[in-house]
């Protein structure tokens, strides 16, 4: 008669045989790329990361400030360059460019008159200054409101095409004298000068407008 086994011969081969049944699902789930993604939930699949959505994320994350909110998306859909905060780039405003004239000098009848820039003056400072008084503290405001009001009374007399720069000196009515006096350099064929002078019990001016042509 052939000899039984032992049993723990016996308990010993079951065990071998039970791992060599479970060694090939061990090797297969080895070679695969990833295990099985598991869900929150047994019943709800595992949720999937889309690469638009992070890039998204990413790009409104710019310049947020901890406990700020999150900027919304609508620069980047209606203008093409946008900074790194997240606000749009404006494009610069092209000033526009004129043909050149060539023309170097003003047309007949054209020129700067003196004479008649001179009464505008004359009548403008008597006008003005009629019966003001001086005041140290208010000489300065007086001169410069002077000299824009004088500068655009003589505009609408000045032919076109010409530069103006006026000058005014203010001062107190005290029976001294006083040389006022400038130079410049200029064309003497098509710039020129104006000057006027008034005086009063307290005060004194003298306004001078030169007329530079622009080529």
């Amino acid at each position: 008669m052939a000899e039984q086994p032992i049993p723990e011969a016996a308990l010993l081969a079951q065990v071998l045989a039970a791992a060599n049944s479970e060694a090939p699902s061990l090797r297969t789930t080895c070679r695969g790329s990833q295990p099985a993604a598991r869900g929150t939930e047994d019943s709800k699949p595992p949720a999937l990361l889309s690469r638009r959505n992070s890039i998204l994320s990413r790009r409104s994350s710019f310049g947020m400030v901890p406990g700020s909110r999150r900027p919304s998306l609508g620069p980047w859909m209606l203008h093409r360059r946008v900074s790194f905060s997240g606000l749009p780039i404006f494009q610069p405003i092209l000033k526009t460019r004129l043909e050149n004239t060539y023309r170097m000098g003003p047309d007949k009848g054209c020129e700067f008159d003196a004479q008649r820039v001179q009464r505008v003056l004359e009548g403008t400072l008597a006008h003005a200054l009629g019966s003001s008084v001086y005041s140290p503290q208010g000489n300065g405001p007086l001169a410069q409101s002077l000299t824009e009001l004088l500068q655009n009374q003589a505009k609408e007399v000045v032919p076109p095409r010409y530069k103006l720069v006026c000058h005014v000196v203010l001062g107190q009515q005290g029976q001294q004298s006083l040389l006022v006096a400038s130079r410049g350099l200029w064309d003497p064929e098509t710039d020129s000068f104006a000057s006027a002078t008034f005086s009063n019990a307290s005060l004194f001016a003298v306004a001078t407008v030169y007329g530079v042509y622009f080529e």
